[in-house]
This record gives C-alpha cells, sequence and structure tokens, in this order.
C-alpha cells in the first residue's frame, strides 16, 4: 500500500509539474464566464486529482457518471469560483488545482485583492471605476438565481438516488457506497460555492469601505445597494436555501442594510 501510495504521489506531482510548465492551468470559458469543455481541464487533470483524493487524502471519491443537473451545477458554480472580469483576483490557478482536486487553497484567500485590482486601474474617473464594481456585482447578483435552481435540482437527483439505493432488494454494498461518496462530492462542491459567494461579498464590501475613503462619488450609492442584494443571497446559501420558490432573493422579507453612504448634503442615504 506504501509503494501504491508513494506512485500514486509520483503521478500526480509529475501531472502538476507538466501542467504548470505548460503554462496552461487557467480554464477555458464560454458564455458569461461559464466553463467551456476541455481535454486537459475534464479528463486529464480530473484524472489525477481522483488517484491523489482516493490514494493519499483518503477521500470519498465516485466513478458515477454525471447526471445533466451535475454538470450544470458545475460549470454554474464554476464561475463563481474564479473572475475572468478580473483577472486574478479570485485565484483562477489556484481554482483550478480545487476545481480537479489536486489542492485545497480558498479558505486562506484574502479580500483585499479585487479592492487592489480595480484601484490600481487607470480608469477615466471615480464614476467609471463605480461603474465597473456595478457591472461585476451585477453579473453575479444576475446569475444566482438560475445557480441556485442548479444546486436545488442536484439536490434532488442525490434524495432520488438515496432513496433507490434504500429500496432496491439486492443491490451491491459497493452501489450504495458509490451513491454516498457521489453525495459527498456533491455535498463538498456546493459548500465551496457557499464559500466562494461569501469571499465574492467581503471582497466587493472591502473594496467599497476603501474607495469610500480613498475617491467618495455618488455612484457608491448603487453599489450599497447591490452588495445588499448580494448579501441576500449568500445568506440563503449559508443557510442551505436553494429549492425556496423565490424567483428574487430579496423578496424574501429580510430587512435592508443600513447604508454607510452618505448622499451630497450630508445626510446618510436609506434604501
Amino acid at each position: 500500500m506504501a509503494e501504491r501510495s508513494g506512485n500514486v504521489l509520483r503521478a500526480v506531482a509529475g501531472i502538476a509539474l507538466l501542467l504548470l510548465t505548460a503554462g496552461c492551468m487557467t480554464r477555458p470559458t464560454g458564455d458569461f464566464g461559464r466553463a467551456s469543455d476541455s481535454v486537459l481541464h475534464d479528463e486529464i487533470m480530473p484524472a489525477a486529482g481522483r488517484l491523489k483524493t482516493e490514494y493519499l487524502d483518503k477521500k470519498p471519491v465516485s466513478t458515477f457518471n454525471q447526471t445533466d443537473q451535475e454538470r450544470e451545477m458545475h460549470d454554474r458554480v464554476w464561475r463563481y469560483l474564479t473572475a475572468a472580469h478580473a483577472k486574478d483576483w479570485s485565484f483562477n490557478v489556484s481554482v483550478e488545482f480545487q476545481r480537479t482536486r489536486l489542492g485545497t487553497t480558498d479558505q486562506h484567500f484574502q479580500i483585499d485583492r479585487y479592492y487592489k485590482l480595480i484601484s490600481s486601474e487607470a480608469y477615466a474617473s471615480s464614476r467609471v471605476r463605480y461603474n465597473t464594481m456595478a457591472d461585476h456585482l451585477s453579473i453575479d447578483i444576475d446569475m444566482m438565481q438560475p445557480t441556485f435552481a442548479s444546486i436545488c435540482a442536484v439536490i434532488d437527483v442525490d434524495r432520488q438516488r438515496a432513496v433507490a439505493a434504500s429500496e432496491i432488494t439486492g443491490l451491491e454494498p459497493a452501489m450504495r457506497q458509490e451513491q454516498v461518496d457521489r453525495k459527498a462530492e456533491n455535498d463538498e462542491k456546493i459548500a465551496w460555492f457557499v464559500r466562494a459567494i461569501r469571499y465574492r461579498y467581503a471582497s466587493y464590501n472591502y473594496a467599497l469601505e476603501h474607495l469610500l475613503v480613498e475617491t467618495p462619488h455618488q455612484d457608491a450609492v448603487r453599489i450599497d445597494g447591490l452588495l445588499s442584494q448580494m448579501l441576500t443571497w449568500v445568506e440563503k446559501g449559508e443557510r442551505g436555501d436553494f429549492c425556496s420558490d423565490h424567483s428574487y432573493a430579496g423578496q424574501g422579507g429580510q430587512t435592508p442594510l443600513p447604508s454607510r453612504v452618505l448622499t451630497g448634503d450630508g445626510q446618510v442615504y436609506r434604501k
């Protein structure tokens, strides 16, 4: 067993080194920043990650084929794990290692990277900088509902699997274990998504607070409102509320956040 683990470790290390040398770690994207098909990113790297996860990390690994719902969820969640519109502020390269189970880094991300990026860009005016941030936030918010729906669909698939596994007589123990392992994998991906949207919210919030000191502008009011909308989605995710009937998280009876933005007459703007 030790020899086999050593062989696995050497194989994984070799693949990782090859990928880094090739300089092609960032996964290609399609519409709305969703993941595009890639042999390297969809076959080679996940295969190496499965070896590492099973033999070195001793974590659940399922050989089940992906359902359509799981593939849809993975593609939609992936855009929140990276930030194609903001270069590498969300660590695109390390995200690929984590997505393919070659490493775990997201819990150590610093929230100041987005502010450093957006404040360092040579925008023509403060208004353009705030508008750019508003665009980034709006895209994230607009894609939340279909992403939550795709996660809900996978939760239902896992429920159906569990029911079938418990009711089918004579089902092999290995098949039941596959069902348990796949649910664990899906739960891990959903938990990563929840951490990712909290990180994005915290990064945007940090940026706004520092821009209010650096370059105060009336358009900060719009950013503040968008942050309130995003926070309702973040909190829904942290509650595991992916399957509610609300099509818009802001209609769920949440109390609006008090604004930290002052209007031109020195009054606090209340939404």
